[in-house]
């Protein structure tokens, strides 16, 4: 089949170079002719595990090319895939400035019938203002679907090979049979493509992703309440994630979620419930939850070395959200580094993937170091932010050797506290008190 993606940013990317993988033919377009260029050229502008060679090998296969004539691209296709940003507003709200404007220039490509594919993750009513948008501008017919993506950063080519489920979101069988076409051949077995109206494929990305937000909220919040009264955070963690009606995934305490998706959808959750008159208080609480935990981490720095940090300096290893990402949008360590420069202390930062954003980031405001190792030297306190596994089993020695203070801060909960302790280290977690 001949497919369009319009944006090459992670959603966009990635569906386009798996569906190349399938046998389609894509065309991947932006408006940014520079990228474009060096996307053609083998440059992959974004860090994530298995996708440059998937691009590459499609490429040398003449499945998968790269332009910016959106003109041409549209003509060529029969189904055009929009995958362009959906930034938070400052009220919280999405912004559709883009998705809106990409309907109405495929509306003015149209040369026959289109099937138009909200990938973005846009709130209930964005595939009706995209048809409006399309029907104005165009006398051909069209169809337009949301199927909406759910991939994790750091797994999203496995996710999108291999998904727990496809959702399209339909109200023409003409497009629905389309699209399960483009699907079946990542459903060798079982069919876990599931078709529903449109509104309840767009509703359910968001409820998807505030869900899974909750739980980690939920997790901080008891970890921060075990401190307080002396249980141990993750021996209740197996205590619940062993009852099958919850599960062990997203019940993990530490500095909270970041990221593009989590905190934007969270946002735009509370904002559409605004605009419907009905407050959504467990998703306000969501996300006022997540953005104290980093304070509270902050502050377990400032309990044991003061409000003033002058003279101080800190190792801190990750900067990424997550870990295999190189995604700094809503990253802990965004808050934490701006508030321990606030309270003057000096940062030395090292991560595998993300170092080259950061500096884009923080400029020279902070260190950047080639190595883990090297940024604990004549550190105060080590600062774990983001769980790399590079990061999971260091030399212990080696880190006490190098730090000023024998001090860690898990804002990930890694270590083995006792142990630890019991090597002379000042040890802190999340949710326990050794």
């Amino acid at each position: 089949m001949k497919i369009s993606v319009i944006g090459t940013g992670y959603v966009g990317l990635v569906a386009g170079a798996c569906l190349a993988d399938m046998g389609n033919e894509v065309i991947c377009i932006d408006n940014d002719k520079l990228k474009i260029e060096r996307l053609k050229n083998g440059f992959i502008p974004i860090y994530e595990p298995g996708l440059e060679e998937l691009v590459k090998s499609n490429v040398l296969e003449n499945r998968l090319t790269f332009s910016s004539d959106i003109d041409k691209a549209v003509k060529a296709s029969e189904v055009c895939f929009i995958a362009v940003g959906t930034p938070q507003g400052e009220d919280g709200s999405c912004d559709l400035q883009y998705v809106l404007q990409v309907a109405e220039q495929i509306a003015k490509s149209m040369n026959g019938y289109k099937v138009v594919v909200d990938k973005s993750t846009v709130p209930v009513g964005t595939a009706e203002k995209v048809a409006k948008i399309i029907k104005a501008n165009t006398s051909h017919s069209f169809d337009v679907v949301s199927n909406p993506e759910f991939l994790k950063q750091g797994n999203a080519v496995d996710d999108f090979l291999s998904p727990d489920r496809v959702i399209i979101g339909s109200d023409s069988e003409r497009a629905t049979r389309i699209l399960q076409e483009i699907y079946a051949p990542f459903f060798r077995t079982g069919n876990r493509i599931i078709v529903m109206d449109v509104k309840s494929a767009e509703m359910t990305k968001y409820a998807s992703n505030s869900f899974l937000a909750t739980k980690i909220s939920f997790m901080n919040e008891i970890a921060n309440l075990c401190e307080k009264v002396g249980a141990d955070s993750e021996m209740v963690r197996i205590g619940m994630s062993t009852d099958t009606r919850i599960g062990n995934k997203f019940l993990f305490p530490g500095l909270g979620y970041g990221g593009s998706c989590f905190p934007k959808d969270v946002k735009a959750l509370i904002k559409t419930g605004e605009e419907n008159g009905l407050e959504m208080s467990i998703i306000k609480s969501v996300d006022n939850v997540n953005k104290r935990q980093r304070h509270l981490f902050i502050k377990k720095i400032t309990d044991k070395f003061g409000s003033d940090l002058s003279g101080k300096t800190f190792a801190l290893w990750g900067l990424a959200f997550k870990p295999k990402t190189n995604d700094m949008r809503e990253a802990p360590a965004i808050t934490i580094i701006n508030e321990l420069l606030s309270l003057g202390a000096k940062i030395q930062a090292y991560d595998p993937k993300a170092m080259e954003l950061a500096k884009t980031i923080f400029g020279d405001k902070i260190l950047y170091r080639p190595s883990s190792y090297s940024a604990l030297e004549n550190a105060d306190a080590l600062l774990l932010i983001t769980e790399w596994n590079e990061f999971r089993r260091p030399d212990f020695e080696k880190v006490k050797s190098l730090l000023k203070n024998p001090v860690i801060f898990d804002g990930r909960n890694q270590y083995d506290g006792t142990k630890l302790i019991d090597k002379g280290f000042e040890y802190y977690q999340i949710g326990k008190v050794i």
